[in-house]
Parts: structure tokens; sequence; C-alpha cells
């Protein structure tokens, strides 16, 4: 039939069945096929020191005792993190635990735990605590559970104080030690 006949008979209202399935569009044919994707995570519980996630050679902060005379007794300080105290976020369920696992001249702290050394043999002992009174030293190894509760959300503070001691016959110059710690959880 020809093109024009076809128009003929559609215009007319009569349609020829053997003509059907040609004038029908493609989506009469369409089919379709539902299903599903597995969607999981695994998450591990973590915490973060200081906003960084890293699980190796984290800065912790810094203890600066300033600037004395070689006749100081006692010198105090707190441990800082760009001025606030250490903060650490932990997963909800965890619970952290800090410790010092050692510093670099500990074996020359005498009755303190630790020692900074100026590089020519004499050594500022100091000690670490976990009050402000400086009352609950923190020895090397013991470890010291973070107050209040992780909940990922809010940040716990880890507040760490020093003292360092003054002793006779100290050389003038600048003194050093870095401290090996660990956040367990």
């Amino acid at each position: 039939m020809l093109k024009w006949q076809c128009g003929l008979l559609l215009k007319r209202g009569v349609l020829i069945p053997s003509l059907l399935p040609f004038l029908m569009t493609g989506s009469a044919f369409a089919q379709s096929v539902t299903g599903t994707v597995d969607v999981s995570i695994e998450l591990a519980a973590a915490c973060e020191v200081n906003g960084s996630t890293a699980t190796s050679g984290v800065d912790f902060g810094s203890l600066e005792f300033g600037s004395h005379t070689t006749l100081f007794s006692e010198a105090d300080s707190e441990v800082l993190n760009d001025g606030a105290a250490i903060e650490v976020l932990c997963s909800p369920g965890v619970t952290p635990s800090f410790q010092i696992t050692g510093g670099a001249n500990d074996v020359e702290s005498g009755a303190q735990n630790h020692a900074m050394a100026n590089g020519s043999g004499s050594f500022v002992p100091y000690s670490i605590y976990t009050d402000a009174a400086r009352t609950s030293a923190l020895e090397s190894g013991t470890p010291y559970d973070l107050s209040g509760t992780a909940d990922g959300i809010t940040p716990q503070t880890l507040p760490l104080y020093g003292r360092a001691y003054g002793q006779s016959g100290l050389a003038a110059g600048s003194y050093s030690d870095t401290l090996n710690v660990e956040l367990s959880f």
C-alpha cells in the first residue's frame, strides 16, 4: 500500500490490521528487567589526635618551659598544640588510653621521669603530670585513660603538665628532649 493510501485510510478512521505492527512505535515492544544492587561498608574504630588521622608520626604538641637562669629551681609548663590542650576524637564506644613510652634521655633523669640534654653532657630533669597541681605524675609505660566518653562528635582533651627541676652546675644553653607517646584504643 502506498503512503498516500495509508494516510487516506487513517484519515477516514479505518486502520488495516496488517499495518498495525509497522505503525506502532518501538516503545510498545520495550521490556524491563528489575533487580538489586548490594551496598555495604565496614567501619573500624578509630581515633584522631589534634585533627590528624595518621597512625604514626603524629604531633601531639610541645612542652615549652621558656627561658630561665641556670640557677632556677623549678619551671612549670603545659603540653600544648597550637595554644590548646591535646584533643582526641574517637569512635563511640572506644576507651582511649595515653602513655609515654620513653624519652631520649630518660637514663639521665635521676629521681624524675625524663631529662632534657644540651648535647654537652648536662641534663635538666623533668616530669609529666596529668593535673595542673602537678601531684599525679605520669610514669613512662603507665597508661592514662582519658576522661569523658568517646562519642565521635566531641573531642576529649588530654591535659598534660610538665615541671622541670633545676640542679647545681647546669651549663647555659639550649636543652631538649623528645618523648615517644602512644594512644591506644
